[in-house]
């Protein structure tokens, strides 16, 4: 699996602007108050950011040498997974709650706007999100074992 690219984070985020712009623009000619994150929103993305870490600490620890006990590959390959999507959902959700910050502010001109604070803390809540799965992506990658089994040697070099 390769790593995920910076490049296809800053797609998602800006699909992801786009996408909450549009449903902003939507509901206000709607004649519909715009969304407002509830509390429950950022708080699960905070949470889910800090389970993400706990469940990549034992892959780390068995790629460092200092672990007390083998890990189940199955349960590496699903942390790693589970750490791409998380990048992949966080760079979307902060995409969107830019937007929605972006909208609000630019309605009134101030930030003294009911959902100034809810689209902030959803903002850097799926920042964390995405960046506790960078994180734990990096920790789940193999150093190469011998470096005669590097891919960059050809026949001839060994």
């Amino acid at each position: 699996m390769r790593r995920t690219s910076p490049v296809a984070l800053v797609g998602i985020a800006i699909a992801g602007g786009v996408i909450g712009w549009l449903l902003q623009v939507a509901l206000a000619a709607g004649g519909t108050p715009s969304y407002q994150p509830p509390a429950t929103l950022y708080s699960v993305l905070f949470i889910l950011a800090f389970g993400l870490i706990l469940l990549g600490r034992p892959v780390r620890r068995l790629v460092r040498g200092t672990a007390n006990r083998p890990v189940d590959p199955f349960y590496a390959m699903r942390v790693l997974v589970l750490a791409k999507a998380s990048s992949l959902a966080g760079a979307l959700l902060v995409g969107v709650a830019v937007a929605f910050l972006g909208y609000a502010v630019s309605r009134t001109g101030s930030f003294a706007v009911p959902a100034f604070w809810p689209d902030l803390l959803t903002g850097v809540g799926a920042l964390a999100l995405c960046a506790a799965g960078l994180v734990v992506e990096w920790w789940c990658r193999i150093p190469p074992q011998d470096p005669a089994d590097r891919p960059d040697r050809t026949l001839e070099q060994r």
